[in-house]
């Protein structure tokens, strides 16, 4: 039994996170501030183990939270971010106080406490496009010079930055995970940051027009959550990879009109899309190379992609009472 931190417990992937954890039988403390994180997840994780299982409502950006968040913990979890692109463009300074400011404060605290593992959410959006349209359709490695579009692909590169000099710095394992698509159940679809699949699902259950900014034609790289809970725990305890980065995605892509016809085939529904100007700051395409973590973390998505999206919209019926 080991103790584990999750910051952003509250949201889609560190619900799942938590779940698993407790599940195992670990011990597991959230951090939120429930600013996009779900109560709703935390009753569904605190009916598995309710005693091996801490609330703590706090923010990132107060250092007197994270230092009483990482107090003896062994290992910690770093999901809380300002996710969402457009906000970031409208917004570069909170995004900037959330994900850099908060990050290094985690960092820190975990530094003090001397835990032995911190493993940072990062993003696919630090590679932003390459500046032809073949170039970008080739899988994204490791390696690539970043070229981050928003300032919420550039906060999450200093955050890797950050990551990697406290490794080397201040003797404080870290690693980063580069997040593609990922999608699954507690998705909340009503949410500004919301991820394309659960809103196109909620759209089609209430038989309206999905709404594709763009022509449709930009591709993603579409990963399970479950897959990513997984690469998660390889990465929080796998020896040797202090400082590195990984590509954690499916290494498949599709485009958002096949994505828009896997589900309209699913949920047999003949709704075509509405267009809309595309937003400032996404990214034309997005495939992962995904070997150096297969390679050092013995990561294998194990999810497929038409099996997601039908457990996605399973539960998305009964969350909602349809049949």
């Amino acid at each position: 039994m080991a103790n584990y931190l999750i910051t952003g417990g509250a949201g889609f992937i560190g619900s799942h996170l938590a779940e698993t954890l407790l599940k195992a039988g670990h011990r597991v403390r959230i951090l939120d501030n429930f600013s996009t994180g779900r109560r709703e997840n935390i009753k569904v994780i605190q009916m598995i183990a309710p005693q091996n299982l801490e609330i703590i409502e706090g923010d990132i950006r107060n250092r007197k939270a994270c230092d009483q968040a990482v107090s003896g913990m062994d290992f910690v979890f770093h999901e809380a971010a300002q996710v969402s692109v457009p906000k970031s463009v409208n917004d570069p300074e909170t995004t900037q106080e959330i994900n850099i400011g908060g990050t290094l404060n985690i960092l820190s605290a975990g530094k003090r406490a001397g835990i032995k593992r911190l493993v940072l959410a990062s993003s696919t959006a630090i590679y932003g496009d390459s500046p032809n349209e073949k170039d970008s359709l080739k899988p994204k490695k490791e390696p690539l010079t970043p070229n981050p579009l928003s300032p919420y692909a550039l906060s999450k590169l200093v955050g890797e930055y950050y990551c990697r000099l406290f490794s080397k710095v201040y003797d404080l394992p870290a690693v980063a995970l580069r997040y593609f698509n990922v999608f699954g159940p507690r998705q909340d679809p009503n949410s500004e940051y919301a991820a394309v699949i659960p809103k196109f699902i909620e759209r089609l259950l209430q038989d309206t027009p999905p709404v594709i900014y763009g022509d449709g034609k930009q591709s993603r790289d579409f990963v399970y959550v479950g897959d990513v809970v997984q690469a998660n725990l390889k990465a929080c305890l796998q020896t040797g990879i202090e400082g590195e980065v990984f590509n954690i995605a499916s290494g498949r892509s599709y485009t958002l009109l096949q994505l828009l016809e896997h589900l309209k085939k699913i949920l047999r529904s003949d709704q075509g899309p509405v267009f809309e100007p595309a937003r400032l700051g996404d990214i034309r395409h997005s495939k992962a190379d995904i070997r150096k973590a297969r390679k050092l973390l013995g990561f294998q998505p194990e999810t497929g992609f038409r099996q997601g999206l039908k457990t996605t919209i399973k539960m998305m019926k009964k969350t909602k009472g349809v049949r």
